[in-house]
């Protein structure tokens, strides 16, 4: 019989003991559902079973692997509802993009999505919770799980496994539906408790529990804008016919890797000179204000919006926010006593403020330099006066909130929020979330830059999504316009120089599984030289060689 440690505590279980039947026992401990477990030295799954002596931790969903899990399992409830309510309608759904809380899906069919269609949706995905379907995971020989998926109708998944190195694949069933998630699931349907499914757009969107508040559906504020761009780039997908990892990956071996890059490249200048356009047309507008969260190509977008600027006989000069920090002693404190550098209060807003009003007057200002080593803010003699055509473009994280600028009429700025918005899939029912792109873009650039390791990078990024929930996509709406820094190639690129961090971290340090995440995810992509990207590339201020000071 094997001895399991859990918590402290020796019991023994008999060979072949599912851990869901372990998690109940040790339930009413938890406040959250327990969804999977750390046997060992690995992440397993509840319909997994016992077969040895081990150490054994519990994974709710209050965990973030726990709220993934949830998430996954709720979408291909979705996806068999769909197919189910369409009937002899042949229905295929794609998970597009998360909105909030939401995950927003296009159906293509011979219908339109209506109301009544959502309803009925929703009305069987609460059948299948109450009826609590088995999911069970099997492991097919690849050209087993392509054949499969062949006749599923899932093209886009047998594009994918052709570049599949593992001899097998393992693929869930749902009641005969049979589909491939990246990452764990949960063993039935009862488990998916909370979940709401309305009509939106052309599509349907997919409400979920957050990791703050797992028992209760957080139906988040319309994000328009932010939709908007999604699409459009999207649709820029579409034209180059490349919408998932599989369709990529036949264009790089194909030999047309240099004509999508240089594409991508044009579509993303054109986009840039567009905001530029719309920049001079308004003519009271004095400071660009440029928001996002971190990794998102914020230095090499300002310093290619401001060429484009100058084309309009516009004379833009660049400000950083993080020159009016605050002298160190002065920075809130996190509740651990740690620096907190994102928050509003870690700024001198009132001599911000007072400065730029000063500016906007005609006045001669000094401009301030903080000095991080220090960490004081110097005056160095950097004097800036506006005449007419000058424009201030102002880059920090607090941009678009209104409390930085309060002192500035609304004509006067023109605010622009930029992120990195995979749009790119996996494959149609995998999607590839923007905070997984952003992070590798980050481990790329801390090791070529600060010497950082991935280990580094991983662990402080809970904290860095915690300043961008906080101080960044609250206002992100209030942007006049939004850019879309993710280029569809740049994971075939970055994958060269990730690999090797993540594969730097041990087994036995807590940043392990997400590492061994990101490194399957990864290996997905036939990687592709970064020498041929142009100089001024949005890539390059993460894996080098950029023109601009990044």
């Amino acid at each position: 019989m094997p001895r399991l440690n859990i918590e402290g505590e020796e019991r023994e279980y008999a060979k072949g003991t599912t851990f869901e039947e372990i998690a109940g026992e040790f339930q009413h401990k938890y406040d959250n559902q327990i969804v999977a477990v750390v046997y060992g030295s690995r992440i397993r799954e509840l319909m997994k079973k016992v077969d040895r002596d081990e150490d054994l931790t519990f994974i709710t969903t209050a965990d973030e692997i726990g709220n993934n899990t949830y998430t996954r399992t709720a979408i291909m409830m979705l996806i068999k509802a769909v197919r189910d309510v369409s009937g002899k309608h042949h229905a295929f759904t794609k998970v597009e993009y998360k909105i909030g809380n939401g995950f927003y899906c296009s159906i293509k069919s011979d219908f339109k999505v209506t109301e009544v269609f959502a309803e009925n949706v929703q009305k069987r995905m609460q059948d299948m919770v109450d009826d609590a379907l088995p999911i069970t995971k099997k492991g097919y020989p690849l050209d087993d799980a392509i054949e499969i998926f062949r006749k599923e109708g899932m093209d886009d998944k047998v594009r994918l496994l052709r570049y599949r190195r593992s001899s097998e694949v393992n693929v869930y069933k749902l009641d005969e539906f049979s589909d491939y998630f990246y990452g764990y699931m949960l063993p039935n349907t009862s488990y998916v408790k909370w979940f709401k499914v309305e009509k939106y757009h052309d599509g349907l969107i997919l409400h979920l529990p957050s990791r703050k508040k797992p028992d209760q559906i957080t139906e988040s504020e319309p994000r328009e804008k932010l939709f908007n761009e999604m699409v459009r780039s999207t649709k820029w997908g579409e034209m180059m016919g490349i919408e998932t990892v599989g369709d990529l990956n036949d264009a790089i071996c194909r030999g047309e890797f240099n004509d999508i890059m240089l594409v991508q490249e044009a579509l993303q200048e054109r986009r840039i000179g567009e905001i530029a356009q719309k920049i001079y047309e308004r003519k009271d507008v004095k400071f660009v204000m440029i928001a996002g969260p971190s990794s998102s190509g914020k230095t090499s977008f300002a310093n290619r919006l401001s060429i484009q600027m100058r084309t309009y006989g516009l004379r833009p000069h660049p400000i950083s926010l993080d020159n009016y920090f605050v002298n160190r002693e002065d920075t809130p404190l996190n509740e651990d006593g740690s620096y907190n550098f994102e928050c509003l209060e870690a700024l001198d807003v009132e001599q911000f403020n007072k400065d730029m009003v000063a500016l906007l007057e005609g006045k001669r200002v000094e401009m301030p330099t903080f000095n991080f080593v220090t960490g004081k803010r110097e005056m160095n003699g950097d004097f800036i006066q506006l005449k007419p055509g000058d424009v201030l473009v102002i880059e920090g994280i607090h941009g678009l909130n209104e409390k930085m600028s309060y002192a500035l009429p609304a004509e006067s700025k023109f605010k622009i929020y930029i992120s990195a918005l995979t749009t790119l899939s996996i494959d149609g029912h995998n999607r590839i979330p923007t905070t997984d792109g952003r992070l590798i873009r980050r481990i790329v650039r801390d090791a070529r830059t600060r010497g950082a390791t991935a280990k580094h990078t991983i662990a402080m990024w809970d904290s860095v999504r915690r300043g961008e929930h906080q101080n960044i996509f609250p206002f992100q709406e209030g942007a006049d316009e939004m850019f879309n820094s993710a280029q569809i190639y740049e994971l075939a690129v970055l994958k060269q120089y990730a690999e090797p961090l993540l594969f730097a971290i041990k087994k036995d340090e807590p940043e392990y599984f997400e590492a061994k995440r990101l490194l399957k995810f990864l290996d997905y992509f036939v990687a592709v030289d970064s020498q041929t990207l142009p100089k001024n590339s949005l890539t390059r201020e993460f894996v080098g060689g950029s023109c601009f000071k990044v």
